[in-house]
């Protein structure tokens, strides 16, 4: 007996649809199915605080820096 592994799709309707590979003659064959547990989420261990997130000072805006629509884009708007 050999042994193929190849993935499947169960749809909502419970029909399995996959690719065989090649070397699997055509006609009908037993199949057992493992289900591979689902990961479980890990919990954090500390609790999420937005200061502890990195902080990056670029300095002072630019003397005179528009941020208008019309002076970043050309007029054909690009």
């Amino acid at each position: 007996m050999n042994e193929v592994r190849t993935r499947i799709r169960v749809g909502p309707d419970h029909r399995i649809s996959g690719v065989a590979s090649p070397d699997i003659p055509p006609g009908e064959h037993e199949v057992t199915i493992a289900l591979a547990p689902s990961p479980t989420r890990a919990t954090p261990t500390k609790k999420f605080r937005i200061e502890d997130l990195p902080k990056h000072d670029l300095g002072p805006w630019p003397e005179g820096l528009s941020l208008r629509r019309k002076d970043i884009y050309d007029d054909d708007g690009r």
